[in-house]
């Protein structure tokens, strides 16, 4: 394996508990290289599902982090000025399909629609990526896969992936485990005791409840962890709950009140 594959590769399991058959769906798309989309809610284990795969399937994996700012050039490539005048700079997208790894766009519908569509040549049989500031078209590597995530729950009309995007895709959707799962979760990643992190999700499970009643998002998993490291490392539990399950989630005065009375029933 080459030195450009290789500084991408996971060393480490990362843990995952599957809620489905999603791992089995996940391999048999890859074995065809068809592109994967990940549907589900903010923190329910999407990115960590695609380092696990990675891991897995013992890939390399480049993950880009999109938003409002992210545009094509800064997936593909661009120029750049130096001592010697310009050279072209590979954008992650593009290392990705020369060196055959996964590329994970996380949020892609946060990125600005002239970069969605820049995939597109790379989502059908083509598999290629036109760098037409540079006159090349790449020709993606056998084993590059592309795998793109987001929050439909989350998402405006003006802030949606268009058919022409989403019919390029297989998908999987994901969701927050059941109570025990999750709860078994959060202790095992928060090393904190099952029966408290158990308690954890009874708060998580109220939050949610209030999503679209006061919240744009309940709390998520990953939050839920927070407060656990947080609990773990000596501080109280309420108080852990609102540095990490409250705060974050609202500055309303009457949401941040609901939410730490569940706290105290549920820690009481």
């Amino acid at each position: 394996m080459t030195d450009s594959r290789r500084q991408y590769l996971i060393d480490t399991e990362p843990f995952y508990r599957p809620a489905g058959a999603e791992i089995a769906q996940f391999e048999a798309a890859w074995s065809r290289r068809l592109p994967v989309m990940l549907k589900g809610p903010t923190g329910c284990g999407k990115s960590r599902f695609v380092e696990h795969m990675a891991w897995r399937l013992g890939q390399p994996l480049i993950t880009v982090a999109c938003n409002e700012d992210v545009t094509a050039s800064d997936l593909v490539g661009r120029y750049l000025l130096d001592a010697d005048g310009t050279r072209w700079q590979d954008g992650p997208l593009t290392v990705a399909a020369r060196i055959g790894a996964i590329c994970y766009l996380d949020e892609i519908v946060e990125a600005r629609q002239d970069t969605v569509v820049a995939i597109h040549p790379l989502t059908d049989h083509r598999r290629v990526l036109p760098l037409d500031k540079k006159g090349e078209l790449v020709r993606a590597h056998p084993d590059f896969h592309l795998v793109i995530s987001y929050n439909p729950g989350y998402q405006s009309l003006m802030k949606d992936l268009k058919q022409s995007t989403k019919q390029r895709f297989t998908a999987l959707d994901f969701d927050y485990l059941p109570a025990e799962a999750e709860a078994a979760i959060v202790a095992l990643e928060g090393g904190i005791e099952p029966a408290l992190a158990a308690r954890l999700v009874d708060v998580a499970a109220k939050a949610r409840a209030l999503k679209g009643h006061g919240l744009d998002e309940g709390a998520s998993t990953r939050l839920l962890v927070y407060a656990a490291q947080l609990i773990a490392t000596g501080m109280s539990p309420p108080d852990a709950c609102a540095m990490a399950m409250v705060r974050p989630l609202t500055d309303d005065p009457d949401i941040r009140a609901t939410l730490a009375h569940a706290i105290d029933l549920a820690l009481a």
